[in-house]
């Protein structure tokens, strides 16, 4: 009898490994290893999201999402129509691999970048082509010299996830213009709103100067604080917008998540709060960090990666200090980097404990 078989490349996935929510032993812990907000979501957004359960779960959701594409647009001055939502911004990552590439084909993403760039590569059958990074960032010299005749797609986070560094615009655009006009370039911007710097952009200019190859991902799982409610959406041209309407799931967004994402990017004080809370934990955390003696990969995000001067058997070791203490953070092997740890900026106290506790094991 023969088995009946996935196609090729499925085999190849190592399956996504979610950060640890509970420690044996531990009623409450600190967790600060997948990136949520410590702030948590906009009360506007909980009480949204109660009110739709309310009005009845027997219903299905508006299918295209239509107020809160409107929400969205008003919020950051785009074009409605120009905006997709999803499960997640994850949902669309797989959505544009599904759509653009398939056997044969390559796609480009960074040494560091997001796990779940090879995850999609790889279901579709396609190739991934993964580009060294200079320094933990992503490098423009080298994706284009990774280009070849079957490039189909180019990912790039930025801020990149679990670095924390990014792109400068200019370095973007240069990644743009010397890509073929056949290449999509997909530009996973999650934690864009944590960004403080000037010479940031997202990218939602380019896709309104009119390119028709480039795509701009964001979420509603970090600065808005609704992880739970599986969120995200997508600025890109009405083509590529019409090729991922034919594909998505119909009722891809429950009418809950829908609610609370209306409410929450309508709160833009509440995302204020959530920015200015991470902007003065970030340098504190990195500051601390290195006096004790790690280095600290400078960050846009909402998190710090520090690596650890004895590497990755000492790396290992604070890891189960922290969690003896019930403090959760990432090991981050699965990125090549065993030697460090991923800390999600916490609340103040929770941020405090942590820094107390490596202290004690450093020293």
């Amino acid at each position: 009898m023969t088995s009946i078989k996935p196609r090729d490349g499925i085999l190849n996935i190592t399956p996504y490994k979610a950060g640890d929510a509970k420690i044996e032993g531990f009623d409450t812990v600190i967790k600060l290893a997948s990136n949520e907000s410590p702030l948590g979501p906009s009360p506007a957004a909980v009480e949204a999201a109660k009110n739709a359960i309310d009005a009845g779960l027997h219903l299905y959701p508006d299918p295209t999402c239509t107020a809160l594409r409107q929400a969205i647009g008003e919020t950051y001055d785009l074009n409605p129509e120009q905006i997709i939502c999803s499960n997640g911004s994850e949902e669309l990552l797989h959505l544009l691999a599904k759509a653009y590439a398939t056997d044969g084909d390559e796609v480009i993403y960074c040494q560091y970048g997001f796990i779940a760039y090879p995850i999609t590569i790889h279901a579709v059958g396609a190739t991934p082509i993964m580009v060294q990074e200079d320094n933990y960032t992503a490098n423009v010299d080298a994706i284009l010299t990774a280009v070849t005749a079957k490039t189909k797609i180019v990912n790039l986070a930025n801020p990149n996830n679990p670095t924390g560094t990014y792109l400068v615009k200019t370095e973007v655009q240069r990644l743009r213009d010397g890509l073929r006009d056949d290449i999509l370039l997909v530009l996973d911007a999650a934690y864009a709103e944590y960004v403080d710097q000037a010479d940031y952009d997202a990218g939602l200019d380019m896709v309104n100067n009119g390119l028709n190859n480039t795509i701009v991902t964001r979420t509603f799982s970090k600065i808005y604080g609704l992880a739970g409610m599986r969120v995200g959406w997508a600025y890109g041209p009405a083509s590529i917008l019409d090729i991922l309407h034919r594909i998505r799931g119909t009722f891809n967004v429950s009418a809950p998540s829908q609610a609370a994402a209306i409410a929450a990017v309508r709160d833009q004080s509440h995302v204020e709060k959530a920015k200015a809370h991470n902007l003065k934990w970030l340098p504190r955390l990195s500051e601390a960090l290195s006096t004790l003696g790690l280095t600290v990969t400078p960050s846009q995000g909402n998190f710090i990666l520090a690596h650890f001067p004895l590497g990755a058997e000492q790396a290992q070791a604070a890891d189960a200090f922290l969690r003896s203490k019930g403090i959760i953070v990432r090991p981050v092997g699965n990125y090549d980097l065993s030697g460090a740890l991923r800390i999600t900026v916490g609340k103040d106290e929770e941020n405090e404990k942590f820094l107390t506790a490596l202290k004690a094991f450093m020293t």
